[in-house]
């Protein structure tokens, strides 16, 4: 099945494997794509990735998460984005952006003074943050569905609202971060309004027919957390609020981030979050996205064979060998050389992602 058409919504794709989204830091100050941003989305697209979703793109200024990331805050930056997805599209490729307000979690070094759900600080989050006002959640719901609609005129092919990691969203539903005591916390119905409100007003703002996806985080991991119980339950809602696909993941942030595990190198240790994938299964009928650790096409087949989920999603396989979806479909290759090590990240600024493990042989 994963050389065969997928659908979600009206989005058509020739494959079942998905980039995952990953926060490539390529961005300029204002946030405006660098010109080496347009250049990987077009090797993923010759790679033969059905759908590539973007890093995470903040969606106001107070939502800035680290230095370098790409920003959709603005109509001004339409046109920077329009780029990439013209790359893309000169190829036949799909591409959808994930957009994303990083709460409590933003770096201090782009946001000193950061809006949360309630005041709070480390070890929750990085640095103390200020409880948000009525007035200031109405504004960041607002911001959500403008930066969709500035997607839609930007030409991707779908929104993914990122609901995961540890970011507002998260902070929203989780306990851990969750300590209001009007409309907006408390159980779960509560603490789940601020999605809600998310999904309704990006779904007003970009038209009844435009695919919305969300990245979820199931559960926190954390003690006394978001469970995967009341997880499931908040999925079950998703498509009476104009969702029309989920990528499954899990874990609060930062040093509680548990989506990601290192030294994946055998078939038993890929899909770590099947589990959690079948528990999604069980309460939506919406195409579902498994990412968490797919390195083997047997592994990947498995699951969708198995009509767990409808899609594949990965990350750092997709660093390392950009081309590898092409090569697995040719049959040149049936595992990535990814060996997760997470050696990605760029150590001083304008390197943006890559990978630095020892780099393949000749015969790989």
């Amino acid at each position: 099945m994963l050389f065969t058409p997928g659908k979600i919504s009206s989005l058509l794709l020739h494959n079942r494997l998905v980039r995952s989204a990953t926060a490539e830091r390529l961005a300029h100050d204002d946030g405006a794509p660098k010109p080496k941003l347009k250049e990987l989305y077009r090797t993923l697209t010759e790679g033969d990735v059905g759908l590539i979703i973007t890093g995470h793109a903040y969606i106001a200024p107070r939502g800035k998460c680290h230095p370098e990331m790409t920003g959709i805050h603005s109509d001004d930056l339409i046109p920077s984005l329009r780029k990439l997805t013209e790359a893309v599209h000169e190829l036949e490729g799909r591409v959808a952006v994930q957009i994303n307000h990083g709460g409590g979690n933003c770096s201090p070094e782009t946001v000193p003074s950061p809006l949360a759900p309630s005041e709070q600080g480390a070890p929750i989050f990085k640095q103390q943050a200020q409880e948000m006002t009525e007035d200031e959640i109405e504004e960041i719901i607002d911001a959500y569905a403008q930066a969709a609609r500035r997607g839609k005129e930007a030409a991707f092919d779908a929104v993914q609202i990122h609901g995961a990691h540890g970011y507002l969203i998260s902070q929203f539903l989780s306990p851990l971060s969750n300590h209001r005591k009007d409309r907006w916390g408390g159980n779960l119905e509560n603490r789940s309004r601020f999605l809600k409100h998310v999904c309704q007003a990006v779904r007003r703002e970009v038209g009844k027919d435009f695919p919305l996806l969300i990245k979820f985080g199931i559960a926190d991991g954390q003690d006394e957390g978001l469970s995967k119980e009341d997880g499931a339950a908040v999925l079950s809602h998703f498509q009476e609020w104009g969702l029309d696909g989920v990528e499954i993941s899990v874990g609060f942030g930062g040093r509680r981030l548990k989506s990601i595990h290192k030294g994946v190198t055998k078939e038993e240790e890929e899909a770590y979050l099947l589990p959690l994938v079948k528990k999604a299964r069980e309460n939506t009928d919406l195409p579902i996205i498994a990412v968490g650790g797919y390195r083997s096409r047997k592994i990947m087949e498995q699951v969708l064979v198995g009509g767990w989920a409808d899609f594949i999603s990965m990350s750092r396989p997709l660093i390392r060998e950009p081309h590898l979806p092409k090569r697995m479909k040719a049959g040149e290759q049936e595992k990535s050389n990814c060996i997760s090590a997470n050696h990605c990240w760029p150590e001083e600024d304008g390197k943006g992602i890559a990978c630095k493990c020892p780099p393949l042989s000749e015969t790989d």
